[in-house]
């Protein structure tokens, strides 16, 4: 156990601790104890300060080794149930004296211990020592061992090794603080592993007849944290930090010998000459217009009435008069810290509540929709800004209103002047409905080139239809996904916005119903060749107004010179392929001449073959012109498409 206690203590919400130990002493080192999980943040932090004027001369600690590599080399090892019997054992050989029952002592070197055997049993077993002066062994019952007195040191020593080793626990470690002669006011701050402090928090609502939307509640937070320290927490200052500064474990503990590289011996020669070439020059996210209303401004305290005091429910007068809270806030960079007011104390193995929050706001109630989160129903939400001069901390709020329990939620991070949203409880008496859907139309056409360029607008659609089974109106503020690529048109206006929702007022009869239809829609565009629109498309445009009569006229010009080049591209395929034919018709007729002779009938087939051939050559000859004139034809229609586009 230290003789440094815990003064100072600040928890962390990201695993960790910061404790600072203080007290006054004379001597010349202070012992500290960690668990092993402990070291490696106690090594990177650790900081000693003598604020008496002394001198911290350095800090040690224990090799991390097991307790048998640190016995490695100990004559002597002691079992835990016969320790005497192990003792006796491992200091043979040494010179010891050994007192005796009747007051007798005797010294001498220790021959051993005789035990009794299963073969040959014995009453008891007998020690032996070599008398020096009388040359001779004495022999004694073991019973009859009073006592050891190790006259050898290394014996000792490596007996007092072992009773060191024995008590460090195999999950501790010592640390010592070396220290000058002299009086110490010293000082050791370090962090370390502890278990994060949570934060719990109550709401109780006064509601008003009057104003059922509008009311005043006390907030207030319990700070809950453990003691898992080895030790009673005495009348410390606590912290609790709000955020999670960036920390890490680095292995300073374990010891760490690199691997070098094996340079072997080199066989030299007589270097050559070298040359070297010389050197060559050179908040809130965006809201309505509306002014701010009562729910955005705190107020303090209210004195206790005894009249609601004595009611026995519970209230926010209740409540704030009967828990003492003081705690101050401070803004460490990026973090929150709370200082508790009051000394703490704490058993060791226990935990406990301290009040950090309490802070009288009022708030506004809402019905907030948004299907995602919860389908189907909205949901009965307190809205508040956090006035109370800290930053709120993330943890679960248990909801009290009119004395009543009514629901509970999770309060987010939140920082000073941020706006705090509580649903707690789930209005079933509202039924939302949703449907959507998607669509095209076009908005705009225009001619570039050979193209025709659409701009259309991709719409998307979602209807929310809510139906009321109360017998009183309802007001439901409705969550819609934002998209920054889409814009709202024919919708309502939003009453206000988040980061990632706009939120839009719907409200709904008595045992009525309304539609809420949400629309948006961006502009896309695409374009096609003109050449593939139909007389069709064109005519549906022009009754859409997005094209006038005059360009309708040109594009159908257009489109006709394309049929005329489609139907000369046509002919001239057909052409080819009647060409293949006839280029196969012609070898085949030559193969057979090949086999006929001069004379005879074979002749006179012959000279058919030769007619046919010519006949054959005459149609390529035609085939030829007339694709000749196509071709020619095609380029006039090109040439004219060209001008024409140029003219459009």
């Amino acid at each position: 156990m230290t003789n440094l206690p815990i003064t100072r203590m600040t928890l962390y919400k990201h695993g960790v601790g910061f404790f600072e130990r203080r007290t006054r002493l004379r001597g010349e080192k202070v012992d500290l104890s960690f668990r092993v999980e402990e070291m490696n943040d106690i090594l990177k932090s650790l900081t000693a300060i003598d604020w008496g004027g002394g001198k911290i001369l350095g800090i040690d600690y224990a090799t991390p080794q097991s307790r048998e590599e640190l016995l490695q080399g100990c004559s002597i090892r002691l079992d835990d149930e016969r320790s005497l019997r192990d003792l006796l054992v491992s200091l043979r050989g040494r010179r010891v004296r050994l007192q005796l029952d009747q007051g007798e002592m005797v010294e001498g070197v220790l021959l051993g211990l005789d035990e009794p055997s299963e073969r040959h049993p014995m009453e008891t077993a007998l020690v032996s020592l070599l008398l020096d002066e009388q040359e001779r062994v004495s022999v004694a019952s073991l019973n009859r061992v009073q006592g050891v007195i190790i006259l050898d040191e290394r014996g000792a020593g490596d007996l007092r090794f072992f009773l060191q080793t024995a008590l460090s626990q195999e999950h501790t470690r010592s640390v010592t603080i070396r220290l000058s002669p002299g009086e110490h006011d010293i000082s050791v701050s370090y962090i370390a592993p502890a278990p994060t402090w949570r934060v719990s928090y109550r709401l109780v609502a006064d509601a008003d007849d009057k104003k059922p939307r509008q009311g005043q509640a006390l907030l207030q937070a319990w700070g809950i944290f453990d003691n898992r320290l080895e030790e009673d927490l005495r009348e410390i200052s606590l912290s609790l930090v709000a955020g999670m500064p960036i920390s890490f474990i680095y292995d300073l503990y374990t010891p760490f010998t690199p691997e070098r590289p094996v340079v072997e011996e080199e066989s030299r020669v007589a270097p050559g000459p070298v040359e070297y070439a010389a050197q060559m020059g050179a908040t809130f996210g965006a809201m309505d217009d509306r002014e701010p209303t009562a729910f955005y401004k705190a107020k303090p305290p209210a004195a206790p009435s005894p009249a609601r005091l004595s009611s026995g429910a519970i209230s926010s007068e209740a409540l704030q008069a009967t828990t003492a809270v003081a705690t101050s806030g401070a803004a460490l960079g990026e973090l929150f810290q709370y200082v508790i007011g009051t000394p703490v104390t704490v058993s060791r193995g226990q935990s406990a509540m301290v009040p950090i929050v309490a802070a009288t706001l009022e708030y506004g109630k809402d019905l907030l929709y948004n299907g995602n989160k919860l389908p189907a129903h909205p949901v009965a939400t307190l809205r508040l800004k956090n006035t109370t001069g800290l930053t709120l901390e993330r943890g679960p709020v248990t909801v009290i209103e009119r004395g009543e329990y009514v629901g509970e939620a999770v309060l987010p991070f939140t920082v000073l002047e941020g706006e705090l949203v509580v649903p707690y409880a789930v209005e079933l008496g509202a039924k939302v409905q949703e449907n959507q859907g998607t669509q095209r139309t076009v908005h705009s056409l225009s001619i570039s080139e050979r193209y025709m360029v659409f701009e259309e607008w991709d719409i998307r659609w979602r209807a929310y239809q809510i139906t009321n089974t109360t017998p009183k109106k309802l007001t439901v503020l409705v969550e819609h996904p934002r998209n920054a690529y889409f814009e709202l048109f024919e919708s309502p206006t939003p009453k206000e916005q988040t980061g990632e929702h706009l939120r839009f007022e719907v409200v709904i009869p008595a045992r009525g119903e309304t539609t809420l239809r949400v629309q948006e829609r961006r502009l896309i565009r695409r374009r096609e060749e003109l050449r593939k629109l139909s007389y069709a498309d064109l005519g549906r445009y022009l009754q859409q107004g997005l094209v006038n009569a005059r360009t309708m006229e040109k594009v159908t010009q257009l489109l006709k010179l394309w049929e005329a080049i489609e139907h000369c591209e046509t002919r001239i395929a057909h052409l080819n392929a009647e060409r293949q034919k006839i280029y196969q018709s012609q070898q085949q007729i030559q193969g057979n001449m090949q086999a006929l002779t001069q004379t005879g009938k074979e002749g006179a087939l012959r000279v058919r073959y030769v007619e046919q051939l010519e006949a054959t050559e005459e149609r390529l000859r035609e085939i030829d012109g007339e694709e000749k004139s196509l071709k020619g034809e095609i380029e006039r229609l090109q040439k004219e498409i060209e001008e024409r586009l140029h003219a459009l």
